[in-house]
């Protein structure tokens, strides 16, 4: 049961966050396998000056070994 967690800047619409939603869900569908009920998606907004430590620190650099695609960025 794939379950995405997406964080990114807060102030994308909603109808973005849908959008961005549905196609993370028929990416999961297509390259796993997976039918549409068994995937689950949510989105969490970070303010920009929150970044750093709410999502750097703790979820790239802190669980580096999870991480499939790494950002081209540091901080």
């Amino acid at each position: 049961m794939p379950h995405v967690i997406v964080k990114l800047y807060s102030g994308r619409s909603e109808g973005e966050k849908s959008r961005l939603a549905d196609e993370i869900t028929k990416v999961v569908m297509k390259s796993l396998g997976y039918g549409e009920e068994s995937v689950s998606v949510a989105i969490e907004d970070v303010e920009p000056q929150e970044w750093a430590e709410k999502v750097y620190k703790p979820d790239i650099i802190g669980r580096q070994h999870t991480l499939f695609k790494k950002p081209g960025y540091s901080l």
